[in-house]
């Protein structure tokens, strides 16, 4: 049996996350005080007290959902991952799970990366939205028929992908894709155009960090967004992570090639189930706990 510990993205959080695991273990709070000193503000007391509004500020909602997902998976008594892999925001806790980062330095970048991003959004603004009942190729093929800034961004599970890109591009796009035969094409509540290439500013404003990070060889494969496939050399994935922010999350691709190498039990770590749902579309036969 080889098991696979995956790590949710920005979306999933929610009012009073991860205090049941404060109240409950001194590890825990361990880690949330240490969080707090190194941000410089209370996140936990956001995380806990705050509303699904305040969670809801770039600069909250990253740290908070890698921090419940670190806190999460260094709880569990199940013995290492044989491999990981985090959707977008989530590779971050995954190189934490596999001992590519240090849980210190991580947070870090996930706060420069969402300071990166908010202002991205402030300077190029753009939206995203849910494409669902067409195959990946269709959508592929209909953004670039679209003029205008709008691209395939999170190829979540069969039937679902995400796009994104520049407001008008977005809505033309959405009607294209009906046109086309989608179930449905919805405008998500986003505050940006994340994956696409109006991420290029953060994406350039993210690279000092983490190129004077330390990475480390971990000690099972990380499934990376931009390229779905294993990797373990620390120079290729730091590259990989410097792409994310304006490539596609290949999510589908990276769960199939996981269970094609051999992972049967898929873990997620974080706060919600979201990636739980999106491993069954791609594959009903692997356990999911």
């Amino acid at each position: 049996m080889m098991k696979a510990f995956v790590f949710p993205g920005q979306g999933s959080q929610f009012p009073g996350m991860c205090k049941d695991l404060y109240d409950a273990y001194a590890e825990a709070r361990e880690m949330c005080q240490a969080a707090d000193r190194l941000l410089g503000f209370s996140l936990t007391d956001v995380m806990f007290n705050g509303t699904a509004d305040d969670l809801k500020e770039t600069k909250v909602t990253q740290p908070a959902v890698f921090l419940h997902s670190v806190v999460a998976q260094r709880l569990m008594t199940i013995e290492k991952p044989d491999m990981v892999a985090g959707h977008s925001l989530g590779e971050f806790s995954a190189l934490v799970a596999c001992g590519a980062l240090r849980f210190e330095d991580a947070l870090l970048l996930v706060s420069a990366r969402a300071q990166a991003m908010q202002a991205a959004c402030v300077a190029n603004p753009g939206t995203m939205a849910a494409v669902l009942g067409l195959p990946d190729e269709k959508v592929v093929e209909i953004c670039e028929s679209i003029s205008g800034v709008v691209v395939a961004a999170n190829f979540n599970c069969p039937g679902q992908v995400v796009i994104s890109g520049e407001i008008e591009a977005i809505d033309a796009t959405c009607v294209a894709m009906k046109e086309a035969g989608a179930r449905r094409a919805l405008k998500l509540p986003v505050g940006g155009a994340f994956h696409s290439p109006l991420m290029q500013p953060a994406a350039e404003d993210l690279k000092a960090a983490i190129l004077k990070t330390d990475f480390h060889k971990p000690f099972c494969p990380i499934y990376q967004n931009v390229t779905a496939k294993a990797e373990t050399n620390p120079e290729i994935i730091r590259e990989n992570l410097l792409k994310q922010l304006t490539a596609p999350v290949r999510w589908t691709q990276s769960v199939q090639n996981m269970i094609a190498d051999g992972a049967d039990e898929f873990y997620e770590f974080g706060p919600g189930d979201v990636l739980k749902g999106m491993i069954r579309k791609i594959n009903n036969e692997v356990k999911v706990g």
